[in-house]
């Protein structure tokens, strides 16, 4: 399994462990609502979810509208198929949802892990955005002394361009430190106390999955490749 469907997967998971979904539907949430897939197809898509029900994550149902049964049928179409998250899935993506590892901490997956820390216990919070910090603080001084090394033979417009990307790298280590307090603290997003593991309906701990991925400056890209057409 590639890195990119990985992450695709657990996102599914996680949307999924919301509540059963469609494929456009499904298209649609990690598209807008999460803001972690900027562009890839039904044909990215449908496989992915052919693969975790082979695995025995999902199941595959009938739409449950009669209307829409109905009007598939007179259409000469298929009904739409609604996936749902079995109960080896939602073992599965707790697993995943514990695991503080150094992919985690990457561009792509540390958006996507990000975006279920409503659903994440606070300690593997912490271990994820710590593990991020630690991540982005060796690229800066990497970029610094790159930046040290050829600023005197780049051009004006070059210099700008670096010096820009440190910054958007120092704006999320600020931000970071920021959630690492927070969450030490005992607090959410919005300052109040709270305590024990967040709960997948405590949508104020975080942005949540339900909400658009925060922005600390220029990120680099979180968007899967169109890998294949329908």
């Amino acid at each position: 399994m590639s890195r990119r469907s990985g992450i695709l997967e657990f996102a599914v998971l996680g949307l999924l462990r919301e509540s059963p979904m469609h494929g456009y539907e499904l298209r649609k949430r990690l598209n807008t609502s999460l803001g972690v897939f900027r562009a890839f197809s039904y044909g990215t898509l449908y496989p992915c979810l052919k693969t975790l029900v082979a695995n025995g994550w999902l199941i595959e149902e009938p739409g449950n509208a009669p209307e829409d049964a109905l009007a598939a049928t007179l259409a000469g179409r298929r009904a739409k198929i609604v996936y749902r998250l079995t109960a080896e899935g939602k073992e599965h993506f707790e697993d995943l949802l514990s695991q503080t590892g150094p992919d985690a901490y990457e561009d792509e997956h540390f958006a996507a892990r990000f975006a279920f820390f409503g659903q994440t216990s606070r300690d593997v919070r912490v271990r994820v955005l710590e593990g991020r910090r630690s991540r982005l603080e060796d690229r800066l001084e990497k970029m610094r002394v790159s930046f040290a090394r050829t600023r005197e033979r780049l051009d004006d417009y070059t210099l700008e361009l670096q010096r820009h990307g440190m910054e958007s790298v120092e704006r999320e280590v600020r931000w970071l430190n920021e959630l690492i307090e927070s969450e030490r603290a005992g607090r959410d997003l919005k300052g109040s106390a709270s305590g024990g593991p967040a709960q997948s309906s405590q949508q104020n701990n975080t942005t949540g999955a339900t909400g658009n991925l925060p922005r600390p400056g220029d990120t680099p890209r979180t968007d899967l490749p169109d890998d294949t057409a329908t």
